[in-house]
């Protein structure tokens, strides 16, 4: 009598696209790791805005911190969301500081408040862009190390018992001839046997005898 083999242990810990960037710690949703960013940079400008009235170094630590803490603690399943985001989150910070400030308040003009909302745009854009690169480093960390085990992966098979769409039957996962004699199934009526085959007469004596 053969013994089957051990199954291999369960890897430890969450499964691979629940888990953080550490397989011990179960990853966030996104939209609560997007809320972590979100708050950090919030924060940010809330301390700057009262300290120097506009984007300081606060306001950089903090969105570097959201940004990046997002990606490390989302869930695998759910990284895009976080990766895309340092743009898109410092193009709805500088705005909101800009109109926070009263900037181009005594210069009503169109120009005027696009300058107003560019200026800090182009002073933040070297944060946003180390931002970004090492999110996309994270990320494609992540993407690289963190994939699904093979184990994981199930086949599609047709369980025992289940009615075949074709015949009707249930399918109990055998072939015909894994069966017992005595438990065999019948074979298709409509093939004829060998034995009937041999007894019909050729196709000239059945001529003949119509004849």
């Amino acid at each position: 009598m053969t013994t089957r083999p051990p199954a291999p242990p369960a890897p430890s810990g969450w499964p691979v696209l629940e888990r953080s960037i550490l397989s011990t710690v179960l990853g966030l949703p996104g939209y609560a790791a997007i809320g972590i960013a979100l708050g950090f940079t919030a924060l940010g400008v809330f301390i700057d805005m009262n300290r120097i009235n506009g984007l300081g170094t606060i306001f950089k630590g903090c969105y570097f911190a959201g940004c990046v803490l997002a990606v490390c603690w989302v869930k695998r399943r759910a990284l895009f969301g976080p990766l895309v985001q340092p743009p898109l989150l410092l193009a709805l910070a500088v705005p909101t500081v800009v109109l926070l400030s009263g900037g181009g308040g005594s210069s009503p003009g169109m120009a005027e408040h696009l300058l107003s909302i560019g200026a800090p745009l182009l002073n933040a854009f070297p944060t946003m862009a180390v931002t970004t690169g090492f999110a996309l480093a994270i990320a494609l960390l992540r993407y690289a190390l963190q994939r699904r085990p093979k184990s994981d992966v199930r086949t599609r098979r047709r369980p025992p018992g289940q009615r075949t769409r074709a015949s009707g039957r249930r399918s109990t996962g055998r072939r015909a001839d894994e069966y017992p004699p005595s438990e065999r199934p019948p074979m298709d009526r409509r093939l004829p046997s060998e034995g009937h085959r041999a007894e019909r007469p050729p196709g000239g004596a059945r001529r003949a005898r119509r004849a």
